[in-house]
């Protein structure tokens, strides 16, 4: 069974970071890419951003790029979401997505499982 478990977020300042986590379990972690997506309230889901199996390559929604870092262990089967100089319109759910393929989004596809981890920006 597949597991998603995300956690570090919280209330933070504007200008502030936070480094999210996905711990993943149930199957092999490193043959697929994964995604961070996530749902402010009242909004639809959005995706973020990708990474490809061995981490070599990774994609941004513009709205987070030049600020977000995604990046992956795969000795550890965790997901990591670097988030720095937040803005007030980055608070929202965060969730991790399995993809369905080892280097692209599969939105028709993927699996989202944990129970998100919220991050409120706000002054």
């Amino acid at each position: 069974e597949v597991q998603l478990v995300e956690s570090g977020g919280g209330l933070v300042q504007p200008g502030g970071s936070l480094r999210l986590s996905c711990a993943a379990s149930g199957f092999v972690f490193n043959l697929y890419a994964m995604s961070w997506v996530r749902q402010a309230p009242g909004k639809d889901l959005e995706w973020v951003s990708t990474i490809t199996l061995g981490g070599g390559v990774s994609t941004y929604t513009d709205s987070v790029k030049g600020r977000f870092t995604i990046s992956r262990d795969n000795t550890k089967n965790i997901l990591y979401l670097q988030m720095n100089n937040l803005k007030t319109e980055d608070t929202a759910m965060y969730y991790c997505v399995k993809e369905s393929s080892s280097y692209t989004r599969t939105p028709e596809t993927s699996l989202r499982t944990g129970p998100g981890t919220q991050v409120t920006v706000s002054s």
